[in-house]
Formats: structure tokens, sequence, C-alpha cells
């Protein structure tokens, strides 16, 4: 028998402004996560300042200043103190660098633990572009962030849920830019992510479909042909590999199909055609992964919700299956 791993997973503050800090803090209350090897990388005066606004007591904070000073019992969430936030500086609820800095600190951080196999997946709470943007990290995201950090050229957004799961060929590039820019060989490179991701969750033979870019999936050339020439090639050269693909497909029926069973997975073309089916079945339980990491690392499908940061209102579903997954994919 092969036995599993004790795995710590690291997960990342994210802006502390936003609502980070306290799906954190209520996802742990959750028993299913609580007997976890769980280390939040971030700011020790944040999570305390939040765990007194939520009047938690079932387990207290433990400050440490590297992992190996972790304790892992229900009773204690260990916090990797950065040190990042001058409390006199920081603002709940409200767009600033001081937050946007330390969102990116922590997730530099969680990477370099990684590399060096201190921690075995890294979980992400929200971040703020625009934040990120005012501390001097121009990025367009948290894959982006780690896509840099690991030197990573394969990667590719995947959100998973329940109902439905999708992969994206691209995600923060314009419209226009994801329609131009479609080539053959990066839909290649997602339909082998794809399968590759599928058969980590247990899936032996995944049934992966591909949705068009164009209305009707182009009605051959009617509307585009984008299909013809770079959609249809590529889905042929990956069942030629053995691969179970098949498409391209109406953008309109096929995550329909997904959802009723027919799919594991969903190739969407570019990002707001993936995300919107997703959000709509599961705003609460969806989880973010990047596929082609050298690591795992899920997250939260939603923002950092600043209308409602602070207040303890956030719902902390979507952290607490991004942990689960984050165990799953590990073990």
């Amino acid at each position: 028998m092969i036995k599993k791993r004790n795995t710590t997973i690291g997960i990342t503050m994210g802006d502390p402004s936003g609502i980070g800090p306290e799906i954190i803090l209520k996802s742990f209350e959750r028993s299913i996560i609580r007997n976890k090897r769980i280390v939040v990388i971030g700011d020790f005066k944040i999570m305390k300042s939040a765990l007194d606004i939520l009047m938690i007591k079932s387990f207290k904070l433990n400050r440490i200043l590297n992992v190996a000073e972790s304790s892992f019992n229900n009773r204690l969430l260990n916090i990797l103190d950065l040190q990042l936030v001058d409390m006199h500086e920081f603002r709940p609820g409200i767009v600033q660098a001081i937050s946007g800095n330390a969102a990116f600190e922590a997730v530099s951080k969680a990477v370099e633990l990684a590399k060096r196999g201190e921690i075995n997946a890294i979980v992400t709470a929200p971040i703020n572009k625009e934040a990120i943007h005012l501390a001097g990290h121009n990025y367009p995201g948290h894959t982006e962030i780690l896509a840099s950090l690991t030197d990573t050229k394969d990667y590719a957004m995947f959100l998973y849920d329940k109902k439905l799961r999708v992969i994206h060929v691209s995600t923060h590039i314009s419209l226009l830019e994801a329609i131009t820019g479609l080539r053959r060989e990066r839909i290649e490179r997602v339909i082998e992510l794809a399968d590759g991701i599928m058969k980590k969750l247990g899936v032996a033979e995944p049934r992966i479909a591909v949705a068009g870019i164009n209305p009707h999936a182009g009605e051959n050339g009617l509307f585009g042909n984008e299909e013809i020439i770079q959609i249809s090639p590529a889905i042929k050269k990956m069942k030629g590999k053995g691969i179970n693909v098949e498409g391209p497909y109406p953008p309109d029926t096929v995550f329909l199909q997904a959802v009723n069973g027919k799919y594991d997975i969903v190739v969407a073309m570019y990002h707001d055609q993936g995300h919107i089916p997703l959000k709509l079945l599961g705003f609460n339980t969806g989880v973010n992964v990047t596929v082609g990491l050298p690591f795992i690392r899920t997250s939260v499908d939603h923002g950092t919700a600043f209308e409602i940061a602070w207040q303890g209102k956030a719902n902390e579903n979507s952290m607490v299956e991004a942990t689960k997954l984050a165990l799953k994919l590990s073990q």
C-alpha cells in the first residue's frame, strides 16, 4: 500500500483590504479544513485584527517566522508573518498600494517555499489588480505572476466545480487579441493540459469537448473560419495522439452538454466564454487552478469584494473547496 504523504498547504493572505483574511479564518473554522497542515502566508497583525472582528474563539493564531516553527493541530492556525503592513496606513475596503504590495509579496514567498519543498501546494486568496499595479507589480493577475516567478511558459487557467470543469486557451487579454491571436499549437497544448488535470482528478479517460470561438462554431465558415483553420486541425491532431477529444461545438450548447454529463471538461477559447457558465453555476463553490506550474496552485474563483470586506459577511465556501482540491491534487 502506498502511504499518503503529510501534505502542507500554504495559503496566501490575498489583498488584506479585501475579504481574503476573513474567508481564510472562516474556512479554518470548518472541521474539514482545520484538521489539515495549513500555513497562512502574510501578515500576523492583519490576520489577528480580522480574527478579533469575527470573534472566533475556537482556535488561536500561531505567529511563526519560518515554516519549521509550525504547530499543526486544530486549535492553532499558523501565520507566517512577513510583517508586510503598517497598520497606521492600512485601510479596509480600499484600493491601496500597501495592500497590493502585501498581496504580491505573500505570493512571491509562497512560490519560494514551494520551490524548496517546504509546502506542497499553494492556495491563493483574492488579489486586486489595480492595487497590485499601484504597488509597481505590473501583472494581469495571479496566473501570470505565478508563471513569471516559476519561468513557466505552457500553462492554462482551469476552473473546477462539481457541476462543470472548464480550461481556457486565453484569459487576461482583450477579446480582439483572443480572436486574432488564436493558434492551433496553443489549442493543442491546452487539450493536453485538460487531459492531464482530469487524470490527476481520477478520471481514467477524460471526455473533452472543445468550444468554437464563433457563433454556432462558425457554421462551416458562414460566421468565421477560425474553427476550420485553427481549432479543428488541433482537435484532429490530439485525437491522433489518443486523447478523447471532440468538437468544435457551438459555445451556446456545449457547456450544458457537459453539465448534463456528456463531457468531463470543456476547452473554452477565451476568458468570459468559460467564466460565465462556471460562475453562473458555482459562484461560491468554483475553484481556479493554474495548470502547468511545477507545483499545485488553487484559488478562490471570486474577487476581493471590497464592498463587504471586514464586515463578517464574506462567504468562505470557495476557499474551502480550493483547499480541499489542493489537498486532493497534492496527495
